[in-house]
């Protein structure tokens, strides 16, 4: 279905300083170790702000990590409205085909809240041996791993909790998460076409891998923002709702700088607690902020391991920004006539309209007489690229002028046509964009972005010796050739290797 696009107003309207969002965009594009992708920002039920880093674009989907955590939630809510799902009963019960194998106490006495709210009582997270133990059925895998403690005292952020609430729903609805949640929250909140990673084959993973576009974020956090409600329909129980955003287990660690730490303020069913309101986060920046006391909801995604300086850019420009009152008492918010307020926002909407990443400073062809470069084949230094091991050799070509660098994993092999200094898009079956050449003249630099993921590889050849490296800016937490980081739409076909 088409969606409907969310009412739209300026920020000056809405009682947003536009000047604070003006601060925050400065703040995120001059920190050097955060590359923004997108950012949303939605007050009193209205779009005040967006914008994208082109060539990240608003229709794109993007892989939202954990965050797809808070989707999870939501379609457990559901199941729980609808009498499936019983927070209350032992999660063995719902895998009566695992009885004999399930013996220690604890584990079958975790039940679904426990799962719910990462609290099933073991300490550390338990994924790699969960899968281990069971890469067929993982919530076997799961329960096999004796709880530290007693289920429901003790907080550990683990993936395999939210696997099994996940197959759980999808098991008692006979649907994959996305088919559960599309007629009953993803058509009514008119988000389009998503895509979630599944294993096994079927069965949506949960607790990461959801791919949507930055309006869908939004879209969720206004209805959990509106207490479930869209349009005038109840879509979500208000009860859910509550549940799902108030702590159930104690994420703190007792020290001194926890305050100041947004993951040390409790855990609810598949949301953090905030110093500020509530979220679903996913790593590498990936957020749905809810701010009830503000009325306002910001979604965001990024590519950045230092997350707590994003949502510190958040708290000290964004948070500020939001003045108090209903719309209808906003019009004189600060001083100044409001032909201020109107400059303010046309030129945040200017901006926001031309927000772009910064493509390589390099040639898109060598220096005369500099090589040897056409034909040439270069191999990983030291042997092996340690960041992405399945790719193996790097070749040069040129042809009537246009240079290619192909990346090769085995029978996969990947072309970059070389820009120069902008950003190229392939919308081929992985859809990339690409930006380099070279730099100097014995050394070549492409950057790959993966325009679904919140990943970009760079990618450095020299042939003086034969060699290159390549480096993930951020390392992808679902490994894999390169031809697998995109979102795994059904209608789209597998890129098949290429010789």
């Amino acid at each position: 279905m088409s969606a409907r696009p969310l009412p739209v107003s300026t920020p000056a309207e809405q009682g947003v300083d536009a000047r604070g969002i003006q601060a925050f965009l400065d703040a995120v594009e001059a920190a050097p170790d955060i590359e923004p992708h997108s950012l949303m920002i939605v007050r009193h039920g209205r779009l005040v702000a967006s914008g994208w880093w082109a060539p990240y674009t608003a229709e794109r989907p993007h892989l939202l990590y954990s965050l797809s955590k808070s989707f999870t939630s939501t379609a457990a809510g559901l199941a729980v409205a609808e009498g499936l799902l019983d927070l209350d009963a032992p999660v063995i019960s719902y895998f009566p085909e695992f009885e004999a194998d399930i013996t220690d106490p604890r584990s079958r006495a975790m039940l679904v809240r426990h799962v719910a709210s990462m609290a099933s009582g073991h300490l550390t997270e338990t994924n790699v041996e969960a899968f281990g133990l069971d890469r067929a059925e993982p919530v076997r895998g799961f329960l096999l791993i004796p709880p530290d403690r007693d289920p429901g005292t003790v907080f550990a952020y683990n993936q395999p909790a939210t696997y099994t609430l996940a197959a759980i729903v999808q098991r008692l609805s006979g649907q994959s998460l996305t088919e559960y949640l599309r007629p009953r929250i993803l058509d009514p909140l008119g988000i389009g076409e998503v895509a979630w990673i599944q294993h096994p084959r079927g069965r949506d993973l949960g607790f990461s891998g959801l791919h949507a576009p930055t309006d869908a974020i939004a879209r969720l956090g206004l209805l959990y923002l509106q207490d479930g409600v869209w349009e005038g329909r109840r879509l979500l129980p208000s009860s859910w709702v509550a549940e799902a955003t108030r702590p159930h287990i104690s994420t703190a660690d007792g020290t001194a700088e926890s305050a100041a730490s947004d993951w040390q303020h409790g855990y609810g069913f598949q949301f953090w607690m905030s110093r500020q309101g509530y979220r679903g986060d996913g790593a590498y920046g990936q957020f749905c902020v809810v701010l009830p006391e503000h009325d306002a909801v910001i979604a965001t995604t990024a590519a950045t391991e230092q997350m707590q300086k994003l949502l510190d850019e958040i708290w000290r420009h964004l948070l500020p920004a939001f003045r108090p009152g209903p719309p209808a008492d906003l019009p004189a918010f600060r001083p100044g006539p409001p032909a201020d307020h109107a400059d303010e926002d046309k030129a945040l909407r200017h901006r926001l309209d031309r927000l772009a990443l910064p493509p390589v400073a390099a040639h898109p062809a060598p220096a005369a007489g500099s090589g040897p470069w056409p034909g040439a084949r270069l191999t990983p230094r030291g042997g092996r690229c340690t960041d992405q091991p399945t790719l193996t050799a790097v070749e040069v070509a040129e042809k009537d002028g246009a240079w290619t660098v192909t990346l090769v994993e085995g029978e996969d092999r990947l072309a970059l046509g070389l820009p120069g200094s902008r950003w190229a898009v392939d919308e081929g079956p992985t859809p990339r964009a690409v930006s380099g050449g070279w730099t100097d003249p014995d050394t070549l630099r492409v950057d790959v972005l993966f325009l679904e993921t919140p990943h970009r590889l760079t990618v450095i050849c020299t042939p003086a010796d034969g060699t290159f490296t390549a480096r993930w800016h951020t390392m992808p937490l679902h490994p894999g050739p390169l031809r697998r980081h995109r979102a795994p739409f059904t209608s789209r076909a597998d890129p098949a290797p290429r010789g």
